[in-house]
């Protein structure tokens, strides 16, 4: 299996994290789950992972409760 492409991935959203910390400092996370909620409601699929990927890098504790609350209402995570 070739893993540089998740690596590749990886380090996009970690410099896409760090960048969105930079500007919204410790409400940082709570801004990308706004953003991946907004997306997820808007039908926007892509956007939805993008932002949650980065709420995920920031605190994986609230980017696990905002998946587990789409699973949970019948929703693809």
């Amino acid at each position: 299996a070739n893993d540089n492409a998740r690596d590749a991935s990886h380090g996009r959203v970690l410099k896409a994290a760090l960048r969105h910390f930079a500007e919204h400092g410790l409400s940082a996370a709570e801004r990308a789950r706004e953003h991946a909620e907004a997306a997820f409601f808007a039908g926007d699929s892509d956007g939805y992972r993008w932002w949650l990927s980065i709420c995920r890098t920031l605190d994986r504790r609230m980017a696990d409760a905002v998946a587990a609350r789409r699973h949970a209402a019948g929703e693809p995570a």
